[in-house]
């Protein structure tokens, strides 16, 4: 029997430990594959580092499985993947993809957060480290136009009150201008 796979070479150097595979007929697998370009920009920009160093973290050390970078990177990734909701997570937790992009192995390392500790994670942050957050993500932003050839003149950061958010919440977006 002809063997009619295709088989992609690797894709991915330097996102983990292991050789990144597109292969589409193993045991664990993910329709998520294409969320590891999110992760090597990431890595390259520095966005959730810097968003994580942002942040305090009042829990004891000694019994932390899921520090707060991780937990961030798993929130980010998975809203961008399309898992708005908390509850996700259950579906997620074993996912190879969703593992290597919240910085563990794929296949052996241990299971991402519960919904539970992702719903105390983001309830445990407040608004001075939301505002810490939003600064991080601004000097990224500029850190970023600054080491373009044709530098920007201005960035605009556009605070819209009159579209859908949270109760409270502004929405923002950010805007360059040659």
């Amino acid at each position: 029997m002809a063997d009619n796979s295709k088989r992609q070479g690797v894709l991915f150097k330097g996102l983990s430990k292991k050789q990144i595979i597109a292969d589409f007929d193993q045991a664990h697998a993910s329709s998520d594959g294409g969320a590891i370009l999110l992760k090597a920009l990431d890595d390259r920009l520095g966005l959730s580092r810097a968003m994580a160093e942002c942040l305090r973290d009042p829990r004891q050390q000694a019994k932390i499985r899921h520090d707060y970078q991780e937990l961030l990177r798993q929130r980010l990734f998975a809203i961008a993947c399309g898992y708005a909701d908390c509850n996700d997570a259950a579906r997620l937790v074993h996912d190879p993809v969703h593992k290597l992009l919240a910085g563990r192995d794929p296949l052996e390392g241990l299971t991402l957060a519960s919904q539970a500790t992702l719903s105390r994670f983001e309830n445990a942050i407040g608004n001075g480290e939301l505002l810490r957050v939003a600064d991080a993500l601004a000097d990224t932003v500029i850190a970023q136009h600054k080491r373009r050839r044709r530098q920007v003149r201005r960035i605009t950061i556009d605070l819209d009150p009159t579209l859908e958010g949270p109760p409270g919440s502004r929405v923002c977006n950010v805007r360059t201008c040659h």
